[in-house]
């Protein structure tokens, strides 16, 4: 493996880097909807890492700064091709191998999960692929080494191969329209008041350093921040809602996401036959219980390829997959 030979993964949240060895990790919030810094960043990896060959995954043409897919694959690669010599770059299409002069530039949306089952498949075998990250969690299934997911996110959504829900960036009041609390039910407010990355804050689940995305409110990251936050989403604050019960608002947000997961899973599994899971991202404690819940074989990335790696998997997988 060689640390000239990276990856990026470029989300419309987050770019992720790794190099092909594991010894480089990176990760840098660059939201592209707001005024973003991508072009100038990517310049500042190419002078700094002076890489041999770039190995790129995409997700950020989704955002909703470009009118359609097209428009935010040609700013992304125009962002690359600019900071690196066009003639190191490789990207990866949604059918977890390099792009063709013949193929379709559509082919590269959303096209992260396949390079991430492309390494699956190959190393680990048959198995449903599970990356719960800051924003969405991908459920691939594997056989034979090839992934037997849809090819568009929107194809993907209507299999349950992808759950609009994340670690970090997923809005409180998506996941729950009622809480309980100790009175009994309540109704949660519709507002971006709070996100799962509070609730992971607050059980101890993520720490403040893993806190990458902005806050809901522009404040802290701190778990009196957090708490202020969950607060409001029941139109609280501090002085109304014991810690006790946004304590157990968090616990519920965690009960709910894994038993969204293992609806999603069990839906893909029973399709395409597997009873094994192969999990990375920020989220794998979530995909843990959902494998315990169902029964299945978990088998960790962090474990097998290492903690850092699991959280930018994409990113690695398509630097290795350039890196034979």
């Amino acid at each position: 493996m060689n640390s000239k030979v990276i990856g990026l993964d470029i989300g419309g949240a987050n770019t992720k880097l790794a190099s092909s060895d594991g010894a480089l990790v990176e990760l840098h919030y660059l939201p592209l909807w707001k005024n973003t810094r991508l072009p100038e960043v990517l310049k500042e990896i190419a002078q700094k890492l002076q890489p041999e060959k770039v190995a790129v995954v995409m997700t950020g043409e989704l955002a909703d700064c470009f009118e359609n897919k097209e428009q935010g694959i040609y700013f992304i690669k125009e962002a690359v091709d600019l900071a690196f010599s066009s003639s190191k770059v490789s990207y990866v299409n949604n059918m977890g191998r390099f792009q063709r002069g013949t193929d379709s530039l559509r082919e590269l949306a959303a096209a992260n999960w396949a390079a991430s089952a492309r390494l699956v498949g190959t190393e680990i075998g048959d198995c449903i692929f599970v990356d719960v990250g800051s924003t969405t969690s991908d459920i691939i299934p594997i056989v034979s080494g090839e992934h037997k997911a849809g090819m568009t996110d929107f194809e993907r959504l209507s299999r349950s191969e992808l759950v609009y829900a994340g670690t970090l960036r997923t809005n409180l009041a998506v996941l729950l329209d009622k809480v309980q609390l100790e009175n009994g039910l309540c109704r949660t407010s519709s507002e971006l008041f709070a996100t799962t990355a509070d609730a992971y804050l607050l059980l101890g689940k993520i720490d403040e350093d893993m806190y990458t995305c902005e806050t809901a409110d522009g404040a802290g990251r701190s778990k009196m921040d957090a708490m202020r936050r969950i607060a409001r989403l029941v139109c609280a604050d501090l002085s109304e809602i014991k810690e006790e019960e946004l304590l157990e608002i968090a616990c519920q947000v965690k009960k709910k996401q894994v038993s969204t997961l293992v609806e999603a899973i069990s839906e893909v599994a029973n399709r395409n036959g597997l009873n094994r899971i192969v999990a990375a991202g920020l989220g794998e404690f979530l995909i843990q219980e959902a494998a315990e819940i169902l029964g299945f074989e978990f088998i960790s990335v962090s474990c097998h390829w290492g903690e850092k790696i699991s959280k930018v998997f994409p990113a690695y997988a398509a630097a290795r997959m350039l890196d034979v």
